[in-house]
């Protein structure tokens, strides 16, 4: 009989939450737990509820895997109470979580960058009227919340009913939202793993005609192509606004940025993803695989990060 392995350490993988990617976080956050266990870790599921703190205090970990999405997963939140507790975790700090999580002024640094991004405008619904259709916009436009990730929210509008009824629909759960010109072509992402551009991934949307929640989650919704068929100069244009982008807004670890390419070439970059999801249909493995690394490999290498900042934060403390 072989003797049983000693675990490498105890990993709390916080999942769940209360954001509207609830759902997708408890997906992202049981294959996480599966590969630590899988590699060696005493790994434990906690979820950001009112029971954390007893949880976290409870097991006490060494580090934690953060496999939120959405509000208070992406925004910064759960980065501030770790940073509080002295508890070293995966993915960006706090400061660049909420950047990246607030388009508004993401797009606003992409601008100010030189980025390439789609021109857009923000409302506020809060006022008790609904904005009219901007003068400086053209009909279609994307309408996105300020603050939620996964497509959650997003609704494309072609006449002004629509947009009235988006306006509506939008007031109902967002206090801002962002009207952004509906940019066509394919669809791309790249993710950054450390300081690495992985290999660019094509994202054929089989349903809703672009990316929308439901493409992204329900099966045969969209298809993968990884890596792209595209060629080396856009592959490695892709690739450097991806960095560029990880670098601007200050991210670590991992981030994924999504793109639309038009027929003449032109990328934009659409959003920034600072907690990327790693379900089974998740875009960060398939390009990780495309790269010759494997999900516990991943999954380790974003621990080892973790545990390496740890370490230093000690070593000069």
């Amino acid at each position: 009989m072989q003797p049983k392995s000693t675990p490498k350490g105890r990993i709390a993988v916080v999942m769940g939450g209360r954001s509207a990617e609830r759902e997708i976080s408890l997906l992202s956050g049981s294959e996480v737990l599966r590969a630590l266990r899988t590699i060696g870790y005493e790994a434990e599921a906690l979820d950001f509820d009112e029971r954390f703190f007893d949880g976290i205090r409870d097991f006490a970990p060494n580090a934690v895997f953060i496999a939120l999405h959405g509000s208070g997963g992406e925004d910064g939140h759960i980065q501030g109470l770790l940073e509080y507790l002295a508890i070293p975790y995966t993915g960006s700090g706090l400061e660049a979580s909420a950047l990246a999580m607030d388009k508004h002024l993401t797009k606003k640094l992409l601008a100010a960058e030189g980025l390439p991004t789609p021109v857009w405008d923000l409302f506020d619904l809060t006022g008790g009227t609904l904005p009219l259709l901007p003068g400086s916009l053209d009909l279609p436009l994307v309408i996105k919340p300020r603050f939620e990730g996964s497509s959650t929210g997003v609704t494309i509008v072609h006449t002004h009913e629509e947009w009235t009824n988006a306006m509506l629909e939008a007031s109902k759960s967002y206090a801002q939202i962002l009207a952004e010109e509906y940019v066509t072509g394919r669809e791309f992402t790249c993710a950054i793993l450390g300081e690495e551009a992985l290999p660019v991934v094509e994202v054929v949307a089989n349903r809703d005609g672009y990316n929308s929640y439901e493409a992204k989650y329900e099966p045969g919704g969209s298809t993968h192509v990884a890596p792209a068929k595209i060629d080396e100069d856009l592959t490695a244009r892709l690739q450097m606004l991806a960095l560029s982008a990880h670098r601007l807004i200050g991210l670590r670890d991992y981030s994924r940025s999504d793109f639309i390419v038009t027929r003449d070439r032109r990328p934009y970059i659409l959003e920034i993803n600072s907690l990327p999801g790693l379900t089974q249909r998740s875009l960060v493995p398939d390009a990780c695989a495309a790269a010759g690394i494997g999900f516990e490999a991943l999954v380790e290498r974003l621990v080892a990060y973790a545990l390496a900042r740890a370490e230093l934060r000690d070593a000069v403390a």
